[in-house]
């Protein structure tokens, strides 16, 4: 825990001391769009930069209501520069360290005061996690809005714990879909997207599914029938109803998911990630362990050859050679959006090609531990006591060469979320590879931190998990302060 507030506390300086605030509305459609409007321009800046977290945003306006009805003719004199509440609101913000300014055409007064690091990152870690509770909706316009939990069914026939007043209707039910039992209770909030993906939340824009929606014959709750993808597990608190959300549903959970024909930015980096994982150890294995039996000899000297190719190589480069070889020799479809993730020959390349580095890597460490233990005095006392080659290998070298090996497994299952920059981009994958460089290119801030946050901890997990892995399969090694020294 440590270590990720480390990590996220450089993250956090980072982003929100060296880089220019400015820079965030470079991809914003909607600030080029305000164009000459310098008092709209002014507002909606100070407006985003606040929601941001890089400072606290007071207009005269926000002051005057406290004291004042709004549209009253007493509000409107209030607003003017030359009132005595401008003048009131000037030093009660300047004596609490803002800093004060006027829009340019209005000339009304406006306050600033910038928020340090350390108390931005507090914040975000203090809303990070999010309890769904009856009292979660606040809508003025529905003060009779019933607080309640209750159990009950979905509409696809599933069981549930429901909810009045909760952000979602259904807090944990049961379906079809793997996993079969959902929850809505407990959430991770990373903040809303920013300028890209904007008005999403950035667990959404990297879980949810992709694509084109898959429709199907669903009847609603009022008994409405049409052909929809929606997820009604994600039924959602919506303020105003329109038309057609009253003829489907019969109270205001009317804001929902709808199911899509393609795996989540982080689905999809995790399939392929998986798939080439299980290649890598399926092949560098038994190849290491061969290279390390048959040691100087052709099997050797050609593994050697292909792990000195793979470092030697940009891995730029060798995967454009690959994927030559695999479009015009086998027919295979050079990127990834040419068949989508419905057709397995979409796969096949990228798996491949991320596999080609983690085979060459296996293959050496493995020859490597192996030919360690094969010198080891246990092996020639063993060879003296009469044991055969096969024996020796299953019960002594083998068992002791994969120690290291296992240690990895976890960080290895950790990079398939993190995704694959170069892979992911050479075959144009819509997985999680992109996303942090992307990101950073366009400022994304709240993504980044996010995303910074997920791959420290999964990172760190990953580290911890690796250990833990070491001590079950080697009984000698204790996490354990005591037992280590014992």
């Amino acid at each position: 825990m440590i270590s990720i507030l480390i990590i996220m506390l450089i993250v956090f300086t980072m982003v929100y001391t060296m880089v220019p605030r400015e820079n965030i509305f470079f991809e914003d459609s909607t600030y080029r769009k305000l164009g000459g409007k310098s008092d709209d321009k002014t507002e909606y800046v100070y407006s985003t930069w606040q929601k941001l977290g890089y400072l606290d945003y007071v207009r005269i306006n926000d002051y005057c209501l406290t004291l004042y009805e709004a549209g009253s003719e007493d509000m409107v004199r209030a607003v003017s520069p030359d009132s005595q509440e401008s003048q009131d609101f000037v030093a009660l913000y300047t004596s609490k360290g803002y800093t004060v300014d006027k829009y340019l055409q209005s000339g009304r007064y406006y306050a600033y005061k910038d928020i340090p690091v350390i108390n931005r990152m507090l914040s975000w870690l203090g809303s990070l996690i999010k309890i769904d509770t009856p009292w979660s909706v606040q809508d003025p316009d529905n003060p009779d809005l019933e607080r309640k939990l209750y159990f009950g069914r979905t509409p696809t026939g599933g069981v549930a714990l429901m909810g009045s007043g909760t952000t979602h209707k259904y807090l944990l039910y049961t379906d079809s879909h793997f996993p079969f039992i959902h929850q809505n209770i407990i959430k991770l909030n990373f903040g809303t997207s920013y300028p890209t993906y904007q008005g999403l939340d950035v667990i959404s824009v990297l879980f949810q599914t992709q694509g084109t929606e898959v429709k199907r014959h669903v009847v609603f709750e009022t008994g409405y029938e049409a052909d929809s993808g929606i997820n009604f597990g994600s039924l959602r608190y919506k303020p105003v109803l329109d038309r057609m959300d009253k003829k489907k549903f019969t109270d205001h959970y009317a804001a929902y998911d709808v199911r899509k024909n393609q795996p989540s930015m982080i689905g999809t980096s995790f399939i392929m990630g998986i798939f080439a994982l299980m290649m890598a150890y399926l092949i560098g294995l038994p190849m290491g362990v061969l290279m390390a039996r048959r040691k100087d000899k052709l099997a050797d000297k050609l593994g050697m050859i292909y792990i000195i190719f793979i470092i030697a190589v940009p891995s730029l480069a060798y995967i454009y050679v690959f994927r030559y070889i695999g479009t015009t020799v086998f027919n295979l479809p050079s990127v990834f959006t040419t068949y989508g993730p419905e057709d397995i020959r979409s796969w096949i390349l990228p798996i491949i090609s991320l596999a080609l580095p983690s085979i060459a890597s296996l293959m050496l460490w493995t020859r490597r531990y192996v030919v360690d233990q094969m010198n080891s005095d246990y092996v020639k006392f063993a060879k003296s006591k009469g044991l055969n080659q096969r024996e020796i290998f299953g019960r002594h070298i083998f068992k002791n060469a994969i120690i290291p090996i296992a240690q990895g497994i976890p960080a290895s299952l950790a990079g398939c979320i993190t995704g694959a920059i170069i892979t992911e981009s050479i075959y144009s994958v819509g997985g999680m590879g992109k996303m942090l460089p992307n990101a950073i290119n366009q400022y994304n801030n709240v993504m980044i931190v996010a995303l910074a946050f997920i791959f420290s901890s999964v990172s760190v997990l990953s580290v911890l998990a690796g250990d833990i892995v070491l001590t079950k399969v080697d009984p000698r090694i204790s996490l354990s302060e005591k037992a280590g020294r014992s």
